[in-house]
Formats: C-alpha cells, sequence, structure tokens
C-alpha cells in the first residue's frame, strides 16, 4: 500500500513540475487552430523578418487600428530600449459604427483610445480573438454608467459588430506574434485605436468635416489628445505616456 501511494505521488510531483514548466506559448498551441495557426504560418513570418531585417520572434509589439483608412498596424522590438519598427500593416475587413468613441452598449462602435490585449482566446467563434480591455479608465468615466458594452477583440471570420475584424489568415498572423510576445514577457500588449492616420490628408481632412454632436465640441478635443499621442509614435516610434484625468480626458 505504501509503495502505490509512493507512486500516485511521485505522478502526482512529475505532473506539478509539468504544469509548471509549461509556457504560455506551449499551451496555446495545444489548442487546434492555434497549433494549425504556428504549422502555416511560422516559416512565413520567420521569412519576413528576415527579409526586413527584423529578428523573430518579436519580443514586444505594438498594435495601431485605424478605422477610416481600415488598417491594422504591427509594430515590433526585441529590447525594451530599442524604438519599434513597422513589421507589417493589415487590411481591416469592414467597419460598423461610425467616427467617435463607443459611449454605451449596442451603439455598434468600435472604441477609439488607449487600449492593451487582455485576453487570448483560441476557441473563439470568429476563429481566433485577442481581446482589448475597453472599457478603460476614460471610457468608464465617461461612457455609459450602467451598460458601457464590453467584449471588443480583434478576431477573424471578416465581420463585425464593434470589433476589429481580419481575415482568418491574418488574424492567425497576428495572434501567433501575439502569443510570441506574450510567452517572452510582454504582460500588456498596447493597442491604439484612432478614428484615422491623423498623418494621411484625405483622411484628416474628413475627420475635421465629423462631429460627435451636432452642439457638441468634445470631439474636437478628444480628437486633438489622440493625435498628439499620434504625433508624438510618429516622431519617436516609442510608446507615449497617456494618463487619465478625474475628467475621463486623456492627457500626454
Amino acid at each position: 500500500m505504501k509503495q502505490v501511494v509512493l507512486a500516485v505521488m511521485i505522478l502526482l510531483g512529475v505532473g506539478k513540475v509539468f504544469a509548471q514548466q509549461q509556457s504560455f506559448l506551449d499551451n496555446q498551441k495545444m489548442f487546434p487552430k492555434v497549433g494549425v495557426a504556428y504549422r502555416d504560418k511560422e516559416e512565413q513570418l520567420k521569412k519576413e523578418f528576415e527579409k526586413k531585417g527584423l529578428e523573430y520572434p518579436a519580443k514586444y509589439i505594438f498594435l495601431r487600428s485605424f478605422k477610416l483608412d481600415s488598417e491594422l498596424e504591427i509594430w515590433v522590438k526585441n529590447k525594451a530600449t530599442d524604438t519599434f519598427r513597422l513589421f507589417k500593416s493589415y487590411r481591416v475587413c469592414t467597419l460598423s459604427g461610425k467616427m467617435g468613441p463607443k459611449r454605451k452598449e449596442g451603439d455598434q462602435q468600435v472604441p477609439e483610445g488607449f487600449y492593451y490585449i487582455n485576453d487570448f482566446n483560441p476557441n473563439s467563434n470568429y476563429h481566433l480573438s485577442l481581446g482589448i480591455n475597453y472599457p478603460n479608465f476614460s471610457d468608464k468615466i465617461l461612457s455609459d454608467q450602467k451598460k458601457p458594452g464590453n467584449e471588443i477583440y480583434i478576431h477573424g471570420s471578416c465581420l463585425t459588430i464593434g470589433c476589429i475584424p481580419l481575415t482568418d489568415e491574418f488574424i492567425e498572423e497576428v495572434y501567433v506574434l501575439a502569443v510570441n510576445a506574450k510567452n517572452a514577457g510582454q504582460d500588456f500588449i498596447p493597442v491604439h485605436v484612432f478614428p484615422v492616420k491623423f498623418g494621411r490628408t484625405r483622411s484628416l481632412e474628413y475627420l475635421q468635416g465629423v462631429k460627435l454632436n451636432p452642439d457638441d465640441k468634445t470631439s474636437t478635443k478628444f480628437w486633438a489628445d489622440l493625435k498628439t499621442a499620434y504625433d508624438y509614435f510618429e516622431q519617436h516610434h516609442r510608446l507615449p505616456v497617456v494618463l487619465v484625468d478625474n475628467k475621463g480626458q486623456y492627457i500626454m
């Protein structure tokens, strides 16, 4: 009997050690869709990185999305002190809602502001998906207090109501890059969502003609704050430090 108990204890101990040693990457690869994504995309990604003189896998990534321009950019680096370099720009399939931030559940708006990835969903109904932390501190102050909405994702399946949709092929690449960065220790993968590319003349001109409400001047201030962060990154290729004041406004 003692031998049986000892054997069980040994097996449990081995299982505990295995669980402790299993990395985030190993865990994610156990899910079928993630395993297939690595099989189909990793060599391609390595070649694209090499072609651009980048080290694979990237230990740090940064995502920028532009609603009107229907783009999602992936920026990468491998040291905290490095500046970011653009790896790739993906086409966003479609857009729900209009220009302006998300302010309540069911408004079909894609959020605008400064977020980070807070969920990896390998079993998503939309192929694969990466959640962002909407509502953030600003949204919690400025949005509907009872029903601000939630569950905003970057996902596949090329359809959406308030999220950022990519093709399945593209989300597999983005998901692999995000898993690699998370596995390397990047706990907070930043995601900045802008209404437009502020450096693109036609997009900026379009935005200047848009008002969130006919008598509301807050849109000008809100987008000016977003543009400040956009301009800082464009100039330095480093992330700006963004804070939120007690009124929910972004300050840099």
